[in-house]
């Protein structure tokens, strides 16, 4: 088991980005083994580390926890600090916070680790209530399992329900990850970004791409060869606009892809995007979106934009 430095560790709020490792391990969704492998994971986190996104996310569902177990085998080798973050899933099944500290501790063992940086409840699945998990996170906080707690997927008003229920433990809700892009932007639209600014809760951006639409990679002639191919075809056609001002706004920043932009469009709202990276290249490409920032005028033209595509 690999022991955590705390003293070595930011803060969620000083970190900018990281990564994100649903794809890792995981052969139905991302044909892990057949259109990358184990040395093209392990090339993607070593590049990462190397580039400065230390905060890797995962969790136990992802690839039927293959997805902690790489994470685990590839922090063994690691020089310097790893911030890991998973997350726990409220199957019908589990009943209670002991269920919870159950699955942390299979995490943990996957993980090789002795303690997780950040745990979080990765639905908000009825029926058992939000206040049940919450007292399983404060129990692991205690027990000195997991240095900080978090959710995923919560709207307001549950994440609030959670923020409440962690303070009378005394321990703050550091995190709620959302889907978040320049194609889904409810978080801006409902408050959630502001409340959880209001509150010091760090909103994490998962799929920061939008599954890749954002890259510019894929085109109608070239499409992904997966079950995301029906739905991609119909959205391509309509972002054409937004893509365009993207590759615009790169080549004033002399030369930055569309998925940097994107990027960066992210990190200039105040949320932690958390991009996936099957290879090194994958990787580099993602570090190329910290180090500079957008204009305030092109992220105005960005959001314009992107609210267009939905009228």
């Amino acid at each position: 088991m690999k022991k955590t430095n705390y003293a070595e560790i930011p803060s969620l709020s000083e970190i900018n980005m990281g990564v994100g490792a649903s794809s890792w391990g995981d052969r139905v969704m991302w044909n892990y083994g057949r259109s990358f492998c184990y040395e093209d994971i392990k090339s993607a986190f070593e590049v990462s580390i190397e580039e400065g996104m230390r905060f890797v996310d995962t969790a136990e569902v992802y690839g039927r926890g293959q997805s902690e177990r790489l994470l685990g085998q590839f922090i063994k080798d690691s020089k310097g600090p790893v911030i890991v973050a998973t997350k726990f899933f409220p199957f019908p099944w589990r009943w209670n916070e002991k269920s919870l500290l159950s699955a942390l501790h299979h995490s943990l063992e996957r993980l090789k680790l002795e303690a997780v940086d950040l745990y979080q409840i990765h639905v908000p699945l009825p029926p058992i209530p939000i206040e049940t998990w919450m007292k399983g996170l404060a129990e692991a906080v205690h027990q000195g399992l997991v240095h900080s707690v978090g959710v995923s997927n919560y709207d307001g008003t549950q994440m609030l329900r959670a923020y409440t229920s962690l303070a009378r433990y005394n321990i703050q809700l550091s995190s709620n990850q959302v889907l978040y892009h320049l194609l889904d932007r409810e978080v801006e639209k409902n408050g959630l970004l502001g409340r959880c600014q209001e509150l010091g809760i760090r909103l994490i951006a998962y799929s920061p791409l939008a599954q890749g639409l954002l890259t510019g990679k894929y085109t109608l002639e070239n499409l992904p060869p997966s079950i995301r191919h029906r739905r991609f075809r119909f959205t391509l056609t309509k972002i054409q606009p937004l893509l365009k001002l993207m590759i615009e706004i790169g080549q004033d920043h002399g030369g930055k892809t569309n998925s940097q932009v994107a990027l960066n469009w992210l990190i200039n709202k105040g949320a932690l995007p958390i991009p996936g990276a099957k290879n090194a290249q994958q990787a580099r490409q993602n570090a190329g979106a910290l180090g500079w920032q957008l204009t305030s005028e092109q992220i105005n033209a960005l959001d314009e934009m992107s609210d267009s595509i939905h009228q």
